[in-house]
């Protein structure tokens, strides 16, 4: 086994750890804006700019991990991410002509828009943090692969 295939799923699952996990505090952000907004400590101009902010730069995080996971051959994880960037990608291209993002402050208020958005964002909550454990476990997993009794000496370093 080369050391580059040794490395490769540990770093991997590292970075979609630590990917997943800024995902994670991103949507805190999101619930803790929304949530002003409900308490009106914010106006809907100040909280649409700040979430829309950041909306692209989740998409693009979510599609490079899948990305990652694609060329280092995890099917079935790349098939599991798949439904949420798919609706990453809905959600932004169904902006409606006019809008100034997907979080709009002319329509946060209406329809329910606003809950809405605070039920999104307590889903994607749900969905990073089940993954968050499951790439836990994968570096875990790839940490350990191989039978640490028979190992050879040559894989053993000494210091």
């Amino acid at each position: 086994m080369s050391s580059l295939a040794f490395f490769a799923e540990p770093l991997l699952f590292g970075f979609a750890l630590m990917n997943t996990g800024a995902l994670l505090f991103l949507l805190v952000y999101y619930v803790i804006t929304l949530s002003d907004l409900e308490c009106d400590y914010l106006n809907a101009q100040q909280c649409c700019s700040r979430l829309n902010a950041w909306v692209i730069t989740k998409m693009i995080a979510h599609a490079f991990l899948m990305i990652l996971l694609l060329f280092n051959s995890q099917w079935i994880m790349t098939i599991l991410n798949l439904p949420m960037l798919l609706w990453l990608l809905y959600e932004i291209f169904t902006v409606p002509k006019g809008n100034m993002g997907v979080y709009d402050p002319t329509e946060i208020h209406n329809r329910g828009q606003l809950k809405r958005h605070m039920r999104d964002c307590m889903i994607y909550l749900g969905y990073y943090l089940v993954f968050f454990f499951i790439y836990l476990y994968c570096l875990i997993v790839a940490l350990l692969k191989g039978d640490p009794i028979n190992r050879h000496d040559d894989d053993i370093v000494e210091f």
